[in-house]
């Protein structure tokens, strides 16, 4: 760097620095700082020398860094006094920059170098409280969090990502109680994250700002096993707690972690000497990373909190920031809980008086009080008597559970005080920058038809290899997994060698998971051990293998999806890695590791802190939440569940996979016959997917404010879960009782009916009420195109039949059709009965009743109606929803006339007739139960259909304009064991 190069960034470093509060004038700001530099900086010190340099800079360079990192600051910050714009906007930017006082060029510069974060924030639903936590409550007492700052950037992290977490956890600490308050106040709170999405990062800021802040007492429920607590643990004393702290004046090598390579690698936090000595205050850690809570272990007297000013509470400013704050993560156990309670009990430091912050990760297992709630003298579970004892017995305790799985947590009984039930705020995290989540698994309402898809444009295709569960004893899946294991870790040895740098991929394993049985377990180790060492792969016979594979799978998708990274072009090319791949698997004659608690058959260990692991992992439980397997890159997975939040938290597969996300395969169990139903397990992992990011959407949609007031609070979250999960149970049936959804408004969005009834008694009822909708479709068909959003698809033309009907005529048949459950179409049906004038105006339906254009389509008249095509349909595993109604393409017709954003391609001749702001759009599908053609035939064996036998499905999108901005979007009522006679019913206009 030159000497105006460093001059100049000084000056800009200076100048920023005491922007922190708020964006002032730069020009001003350079001025001043030049004036106490050396004579040259005047000359460096001016907007026209910074725009000069601009021009010609790149984004990486130093002084752009700089500002993108202040810029992001500003781009992220909430509710900032100096502006009323939107976080990450280009309004919130074009405030920032004004208030810089920077000409139009040196604007437009800077927002080239350094664009608007588009990023999505975190959705907060919260009870009103009186705001505490702002900039200036906590000016001059910050130590811990910017210590942390300081160490993701120090780890790489983006600015935009250090931001978004900064933001986060602002929003939770926000929505606790104020630790100096004089008045006790007890706030109960939920993360919602994603499976393994960097929640931790999320609870390390907030206890980091919470203990600035003044919470004294922290307790992290670290899971239900060692293995999770323990993984928690090394986590906060390495980001958090800092050497310092955890050494307080001992020798290096009597530290716990003297065995941690991290450790002796200077990769924990550090203070610069004990934070105390420093102007700071002291974390006392209560466990280790070998040891949880044990009773007097270091003598009651490490948890009395000292009192510099012994007249007054502790929880005074005056004791409170001169005070060390206590640092615990316990495993939730009842006799480790047992001991902690009886602990506290015995300080002399009022328990009253004493600001403690829980922290509980997966809080939704254990945790959850799951005793039968239609008992009387039920009495709690286990883990959640001793919580509620614990928010008993601490007046001044806020607890925030953490889990990427909330089901069972919104369905606590809020009326029970002593549940951990979130009554004052839900926040929904986003989805970070990197991750490799769902959507990169699935093609989630993909317009591109499936012989269209390629490795390319299709992530099932790319990332997801069947297994067939019917040829249990087809060893194939399981030998071409474990070549995959070592073909991507061949790569991964290539990319090394070819630009990534020596050891940049520290761990690569692969996870099988079968059962949770040991004694599964135990077999499956004999089998996977005995496939690789015949497996030969340094022979002849195991390199024609791996060709193949390379050929076939590896190198077509790394050559679309490789990002950049080095891909060999043959396998050739390859090849000299794969000795040394499979001897760094098996080389020490241990290939496999097996994580279970069995002590006769674990196989090593798995613990990814204290040596690199490249391993095969057989588990189950243990493996299954929480527990991160680093460097997971093959995922064979055979296990069922009936469990929604049990089957998510497997998905081991969801995380950060830097530098190998195209190598990512999963070999998923599809279509195993169980009895009359097929269990697929993919098909299950997308519907749960779905449901969660339906959940999301709608906490997103309702935390809009209304009159500058929350449409809901945490209390009235349940319904929004009830009516969106016919896949699998999202929890427990006890969990789910308290909740009564009334009415749901959708303007705009599909409503697709669930739960048509099974006997053909009602089925043939239905049929006929629908007959007013089946006289209307007239007998020329319509041609409808359906434009493809997606780049180098082409777009969808089909035929339907049409007609019109008048609303009231809808809400009459819709009103007296039979359910199963009828009270899944309730609330949409009380949303639809208001559209005649009374919350708004719907005037009519077009009634689109798509024609299918296969060789093998069945037409058939319905009750003297036009010949409809017939749909083949299966209910899904257990229930008596079917998966999706419409075709996507027909859905995407449907919603471009009801917003009226369609053009001349959306009804080809007849587009000014069909579309119409008042009118709602009907795609009517007349189904058949079955997994044939023949299915189909029986029913209409003569072109006339069996009325019993077809069930007339349908997806319903009312207008955009059926709703009014002045109503709450949601109304019903919440059922509590304190008013379970009375009807609770918010917001009700």
């Amino acid at each position: 760097m030159t000497n105006a190069a460093s001059i100049r960034l000084t000056l800009h470093e200076s100048a920023l620095a005491g922007m922190q509060s708020r964006p002032k004038s730069l020009a001003r700001a350079l001025a001043y700082q030049a004036e106490e530099d050396v004579p040259e900086a005047a000359a460096h010190a001016t907007e026209e020398d910074f725009q000069d340099v601009l021009y010609s800079s790149h984004s990486t360079d130093q002084l752009v860094e700089l500002w993108r990192k202040q810029l992001t600051q500003w781009d992220y910050a909430e509710d900032p006094a100096w502006t009323g714009t939107e976080p990450r906007t280009d309004e919130r930017r074009a405030a920032v920059l004004d208030l810089l006082g920077l000409s139009e060029e040196t604007k437009k510069l800077l927002v080239a170098l350094v664009p608007v974060p588009r990023t999505a924030g975190q959705v907060v639903i919260a009870t009103e409280r009186t705001p505490w936590y702002t900039p200036q409550s906590q000016q001059g007492r910050t130590w811990y969090w910017p210590a942390y700052r300081r160490l993701l950037d120090g780890k790489g992290w983006p600015e935009t990502a250090v931001a978004g977490l900064d933001a986060a956890s602002d929003s939770v600490v926000a929505h606790l109680a104020d630790p100096t308050s004089a008045e006790a106040y007890q706030s109960k709170g939920l993360v919602v994250g994603y499976v393994q999405s960097g929640k931790t990062a999320n609870f390390t800021g907030v206890i980091a700002k919470a203990i600035d802040a003044g919470y004294r007492l922290v307790i992290v429920l670290g899971g239900t096993l060692n293995l999770l607590r323990a993984q928690t643990q090394r986590r906060l004393d390495m980001e958090l707690v800092g050497r310092e702290n955890i050494l307080r004046g001992a020798a290096e090598y009597e530290s716990d972690y003297a065995d941690d390579p991290a450790w002796s690698k200077g990769k924990f936090l550090t203070h610069g000497g004990l934070p105390s000595a420093l102007g700071g205050f002291d974390i006392v850690r209560m466990t280790t990373r070998d040891n949880d809570y044990k009773s007097l272990l270091q003598g009651i007297v490490a948890l009395e909190f000292e009192k510099q000013e012994p007249a007054l509470p502790l929880h005074d400013p005056r004791n409170l920031h001169r005070s060390s704050a206590r640092l615990m993560v316990v495993k939730k156990n009842k006799s480790v809980l047992t001991k902690l309670v009886k602990d506290l009990n015995k300080i002399k430091t009022p328990l009253s008086e004493i600001p403690v912050l829980i922290i509980d990760d997966e809080s939704d297992e254990a945790s959850v009080n799951t005793a039968n709630p239609n008992k009387p003298d039920a009495e709690r579970t286990a883990i959640n008597q001793k919580i509620s004892e614990l928010l008993g017995m601490l007046p001044r305790a806020q607890y925030v559970g953490y889990t990427a799985t909330p089901f069972a947590n919104v369905f606590v009984d809020p009326s029970d005080t002593e549940d951990i039930f979130p009554k004052d705020f839900i926040i929904s995290l986003p989805r970070p920058t990197g991750y490799m989540g769902v959507q990169d698994f699935h093609d989630l309402d993909s317009p591109i038809p499936p012989e269209e898809r390629t490795f390319a444009n299709s992530n099932e295709r790319a990332h997801v290899r069947n297994i067939h569960l019917a040829s249990d004893e087809d060893e194939t899946a399981l030998q071409q997994a474990m070549d995959m294991f070592v073909l991507t870790a061949a790569m991964k040895l290539y990319r090394e060698a070819n630009g990534l740098g020596d050891r940049y991929f520290q761990h690569h394993t692969m996870l099988i998971h079968e059962s949770v049985r040991t004694a599964a377990h135990r077999e499956l180790l004999g089998r996977v051990t005995q496939l690789w060492w015949n497996s030969g792969y340094t022979g002849p016979s195991g390199h024609e293998r791996l060709r193949q594979l390379f050929e076939t799978d590896l190198a077509p998708v790394s050559h679309v999806r490789a990002d950049g990274h080095a891909t060999p072009a043959s396998y050739d090319e390859l090849a000299p890695y794969i000795g040394a791949a499979a001897i760094r698997i098996g080389g020490d004659d241990q290939p496999i590791i097996v994580v279970n608690g069995d002590k006769d058959i674990e196989t090593g260990e798995a613990d990814f802190d204290k040596r690199s692991i490249w391993k095969i992992l057989i588990g189950g439980q243990k493996l299954a939440r929480g527990f991160t397997v680093e460097g997971l890159t093959v995922t064979y997975y055979r296990r069922r569940t009936n469990n929604a939040s049990t089957l998510m938290q497997m998905g081991r597969w969801f995380g950060f996979r830097k530098g190998y996300r195209d190598l990512v395969r999963l070999y998923l169990g599809r279509e195993e016959s169980m009895g009359k139903k097929d269990i697929d397990l993919y098909e299950a992992f997308e519907a749960i997917c779905l449901d969660e990011e339906t959940f999301r959407e709608q906490l997103q949609q309702y935390a809009e404010p209304v009159d500058g007031k929350p449409q809901v609070n945490p209390a009235q979250i349940p319904p929004l879960v009830s009516q969106h999960l016919s896949w699998l149970k999202p929890a427990s049936t006890n969990k789910m009782y308290n909740a009564e959804l009334l009415e749901i408004r959708s303007p705009g969005k599909p409503i697709e009916p669930a739960a048509y009834p099974t006997k053909e008694a009602a089925i043939k009822r239905n049929t006929e009420r629908w007959r007013p909708l089946l006289d209307v479709l007239d007998t020329p068909p319509t041609a409808f195109t359906s434009e493809s959003e997606s780049p180098g698809s082409r777009s969808r033309t089909f035929q339907a039949r049409t007609g019109l009907v008048s609303h009231n005529e809808l809400v009459a048949v819709l009103a007296q059709l039979e359910w199963e459950r009828p009270d899944h179409f309730a609330p949409h049906l009380t949303y639809l009965s208001q559209l005649d004038g009374t919350l708004a105006k719907v005037d009519d339906w077009l009634v689109i009743a798509p024609q299918l254009s296969t060789s093998n389509s069945v037409d058939a008249s319905i009750l003297g109606s036009v010949p409809l095509s017939l749909v083949r349909r299966s209910r899904q595993p257990g229930k008596a929803s079917f998966g999706r109604i419409a075709g996507l393409e027909h859905r995407a017709t449907a919603q471009a006339l009801v917003s009226g954003a369609g053009d001349t391609s959306a009804a080809q001749g007849r587009h000014d007739q069909l579309i119409n702001a008042n009118r709602g759009v009907v795609l009517l599908y007349p189904v058949v139960e079955g997994s044939s053609e023949a299915d189909i035939r029986a029913v209409a064996p003569h072109g006339t259909a069996d009325p019993s036998r077809v069930i007339m499905a349908c997806t319903l999108i009312a207008p955009k304009s059926a709703t009014d901005s002045a109503r709450p979007l949601v109304r019903f009522r919440t059922k509590d064991s304190s008013h379970l006679s009375d009807a609770i019913v918010p917001h009700v206009d």
